[in-house]
C-alpha cells in the first residue's frame, strides 16, 4: 500500500462528493427551514467524508477475480480462510490512507475555521467503536455479495445495484433528518443509516439512539454472516477454477 501512494491519495480525494454535497446543503439551509444550521451541515459533511475514508470498500472486485481467473485456488490450500488476506488488504490500506485524510480535514478547517470543534473523549471514544462496526458490516455485506462470483461472472452487478440503496438511503446525500418522518421510521430498521448517518451523528452530536443502532447493526452484522458462510459452502462445491 506504501509504494502507491499516489494512487491512495487520488483514491482519498475520489471520496469527496460529501463535501460537494455540503456546499449545496449549507446554502439550502440559510433560510432554517430543515432544522439544522449551515455549520450542522458542514461538520455532518465532514464527517461523512472521514467515515467513508475509512469504510471504503473493495471486497467483491478482487474476489471476483480471483475465483474467474482461478487465482482462488492457492489460497484455498493454506490453512487460512481467504477472507484474512482482504481484511489484511483493507487495513493496511486504512493506514496508508490516513496521512492524506488527515491533510484533507487540516485544509478543510483552513476554510471553514468556523466548524471546527473537538468532540469529548467519551463521544470520540463512542464514535471510533461505531466506525470500526460500520467498517466490518459494509464489508461483510460486500463480501456476502461477493460469494455470489461462484455462480456469475458480474457479480459485482450485484454491489452496484446494492449502491445505490447505499447512496441515497445511507445519509451520504442528506442527513436521515431530512427525510420524512414515515421513511425514518421504515429506514432506522435497515443497515443503510448505520454505515454513515449513525456514525457522523455520534461524532458531531446529533440526537441518535445509541443503544438501538448498536443493536440492529449487531443484528444485521449475524444475518450477514450467516447467509456469507452458507453461500460460502455451497459456492466451494461449485467452483471450477485451475487447481480447484
Amino acid at each position: 500500500m506504501l509504494e502507491y501512494r499516489a494512487e491512495l491519495f487520488l483514491w482519498a480525494l475520489s471520496g469527496t462528493l460529501p463535501l460537494i454535497l455540503m456546499g449545496v446543503w449549507t446554502q439550502a439551509a440559510q433560510g432554517g427551514r430543515f432544522g439544522l444550521t449551515p455549520v450542522d451541515f458542514v461538520r455532518y459533511f465532514l464527517a461523512v467524508f472521514l467515515i467513508r475514508q475509512f469504510t471504503t470498500v473493495w471486497v467483491i472486485y478482487e474476489f471476483e477475480k480471483e475465483v474467474v481467473e482461478g487465482r482462488l485456488s492457492p489460497r484455498l490450500l493454506q490453512p487460512l480462510d481467504p477472507v484474512w488476506h482482504h481484511v489484511a488488504s483493507h487495513l493496511s490500506e486504512r493506514l496508508a490512507r490516513l496521512p492524506f485524510a488527515l491533510a484533507l480535514v487540516g485544509f478543510f478547517f483552513m476554510l471553514y475555521p468556523q466548524a471546527f470543534w473537538i468532540p469529548s473523549p467519551a463521544r470520540f471514544l463512542l464514535f471510533l467503536i461505531v466506525l470500526v462496526l460500520a467498517f466490518a458490516l459494509r464489508f461483510l455485506i460486500q463480501y456476502t455479495f461477493a460469494m455470489f462470483a461462484f455462480w456469475t461472472e458480474r457479480a459485482m452487478a450485484i454491489e452496484n445495484f446494492w449502491f445505490l440503496f447505499y447512496l441515497f438511503l445511507s445519509g451520504m446525500i442528506a442527513p436521515l433528518k431530512m427525510f420524512p418522518a414515515p421513511v425514518r421510521q421504515v429506514l432506522v430498521w435497515t443497515p443503510f443509516p448505520y454505515l454513515i448517518n449513525f456514525p457522523a451523528s455520534v461524532l458531531i452530536g446529533l440526537p441518535v439512539e445509541v443503544g438501538r443502532g448498536l443493536l440492529v447493526m449487531l443484528g444485521w452484522g449475524v444475518m450477514f454472516f450467516v447467509w456469507n458462510r452458507w453461500l460460502w459452502r455451497r459456492g466451494l462445491k461449485q467452483y471450477s477454477g485451475m487447481g480447484a
